[in-house]
């Protein structure tokens, strides 16, 4: 598939392409400006949606349904979505720029050292991803009908870490819209089934506690510096998912409290009905 689906330092529509960020499943992401009176200058995030997604009619009409919803979120744990566009062919979302990397390039640069990160840190990150969840779980619209936003792909590749020491989860509701397609990049269904619930792995009804569950390994894998899953083969994968026969943290990390393997293990039991 071709990359750079925008070009960079140029014009796109109002805005001013300044470079590429990153490359994702689904997805380009650019930094971008925009200018006003006075040489007013304002930095934002393009998210491009690539080829193969936007011409599918299935995957663009849940786009559009995830993004009015993601616009309403207003919380300072949360990445806000400013709008969704069509220019030149080309799905975008418009969204704020969080400046600093996310919370699986920390997680993986300390890996790669033999580190890991500090148990405070540790809670504190997913502690105000909780907040932004706790937010989107109880929304209601203007008429007080509840909403329930659900994220669907909470992982730490989703959780930006500003360099002002914000927590900030992104990309609502996205993952839903990408279900409504089967054009999806080879290893992608790999590590988003690493953050999945059981119910959402057997292919379930699900609600809100899938996203506590998903947390939940966010903050496994944090404080044990190991990743919740090791199998590689995707049928098998697959199955230990579904299974979620998890070992308490402290058996990777023998200094962890019984109170950290209760907190955690509450997050990740099999049952919805079971968690928080």
């Amino acid at each position: 598939m071709a990359q750079s689906t925008l070009q960079v330092n140029a014009e796109f529509g109002p805005y001013h392409v300044e470079r590429q960020i990153a490359v994702g499943g689904m997805a380009e992401i650019y930094l971008a400006s925009t200018t006003g009176v006075a040489g007013f200058k304002k930095l934002l995030a393009l998210k491009a949606i690539l080829p193969d997604f936007a011409g599918d009619s299935r995957f663009v009409d849940m786009l559009i349904q995830e993004a009015k919803l993601a616009v309403s979120l207003s919380h300072p744990n949360i990445v806000q979505t400013f709008d969704l566009g069509l220019i030149n062919d080309v799905y975008f979302i418009s969204m704020e720029f969080v400046d600093g990397p996310d919370f699986f390039h920390v997680l993986s640069k300390l890996g790669n050292q033999d580190r890991t990160i500090p148990i405070a840190a540790a809670m504190h990150v997913v502690k105000e991803v909780m907040g932004a969840l706790n937010y989107a779980h109880h929304k209601t619209d203007s008429k007080g009908q509840d909403q329930t936003i659900i994220h669907r792909d909470v992982s730490p590749q989703n959780i930006m870490l500003s360099m002002q020491g914000e927590v900030k989860l992104g990309d609502f509701g996205i993952a839903k819209a990408a279900n409504a397609t089967t054009r999806t990049r080879a290893g992608v269904i790999k590590g988003k089934l690493v953050y999945m619930a059981p119910e959402q792995a057997w292919g379930q009804k699900v609600d809100h506690r899938l996203d506590i569950f998903s947390a939940g390994v966010v903050l496994y894998e944090a404080l044990t510096g190991a990743s919740l899953y090791t199998e590689d083969n995707p049928a098998k994968l697959l199955a230990d998912v579904r299974q979620a026969n998890i070992p308490p943290p402290s058996q990777r990390n023998p200094g962890l409290s019984a109170e950290i393997d209760q907190l955690v293990m509450k997050a990740l039991e099999p049952q919805p009905d079971d968690r928080y």
